[in-house]
């Protein structure tokens, strides 16, 4: 049975040396390889790989911010590597299936190659699953969503929220506007989404609209206690009677 891996590392003489290694064990087959952390998330989600071999210090993304990402979506079985110390240790602790810390040698790495097809035949996945959960419970406590996964023409990208202008749900759908005037759609309800966003940046104005204060250039009155809300991209959202009480919100942000 060949297994399918992703060498994730934003170091090319790393994913070199991973590859070359790896190309010697005709049980595990490449994938593809990532350079950074929002390459990673995309590439993991894309192929779904049994495998990672996970570079923790990376651009963007850390590795263990890459896996709070995938988890709740895909996951595959995962080797840390790493140039530091501390942080092989923290992988170990949390019983990782295993960490090359670098530089490592052939004979360290297929050490650690055995461990892992064991686990991967016994299909045991290591205590991994807690470090992720206790980063998920770390993001739902303290940090906003900063990153959106979106999907356009069967691929998926991470957009940054502070690049969203503005979310207008239809049905089933949300669609995504950036200031980049690109538009992507997601598939989860305005009140699921709202609950993950800043509400210090992300503010309703209406049963179906979402909207980045930063993005906000005028406000014209409209009908019946109604505005209309004119974006700095030259987008105009109606800021509804049912959400007027969270004028004040933005009129504290901008005052």
């Amino acid at each position: 049975m060949k297994y399918r891996c992703l060498i994730i590392d934003d170091e090319m003489l790393a994913r070199d040396v991973i590859r070359t290694f790896v190309q010697h064990d005709h049980s595990i087959e490449i994938t593809d390889e990532a350079a950074n952390g929002p390459e990673a998330v995309v590439k993991i989600l894309q192929h779904r790989p049994d495998v990672i071999f996970l570079d923790i210090q990376m651009p963007e993304l850390d590795g263990f911010e890459v896996l709070r990402e995938v988890w709740p979506h895909h996951q595959p079985f995962v080797v840390f590597t790493t140039a530091f110390d501390q942080y092989a240790l923290r992988a170990f602790e949390v019983n990782a299936i295993d960490y090359l810390l670098k530089p490592f040698d052939e004979i360290r790495f297929h050490q650690s190659l055995g461990r892992l097809k064991e686990r991967l035949s016994q299909k045991s996945q290591p205590r991994i699953e807690e470090l992720v959960n206790s980063l998920l419970r770390d993001q739902k406590e303290e940090n906003y969503l900063q990153r959106l996964l979106v999907k356009e023409a069967g691929k998926m990208y991470l957009v940054k929220t502070d690049d969203i202008t503005h979310f207008s749900a239809d049905g089933n759908y949300i669609s995504v506007y950036t200031a980049q005037k690109k538009v992507y759609t997601v598939y989860e309800s305005l009140g699921s989404l709202e609950s993950r966003l800043d509400p210090a940046v992300m503010i309703r104005v209406g049963r179906s609209n979402i909207v980045n204060m930063n993005f906000i250039s005028e406000l014209e009155t409209y009908f019946n206690g109604e505005y209309i809300i004119h974006l700095s991209t030259g987008e105009k959202v109606k800021w509804t009677r049912g959400y007027r009480d969270n004028i004040k919100a933005f009129i504290t942000k901008m005052g």
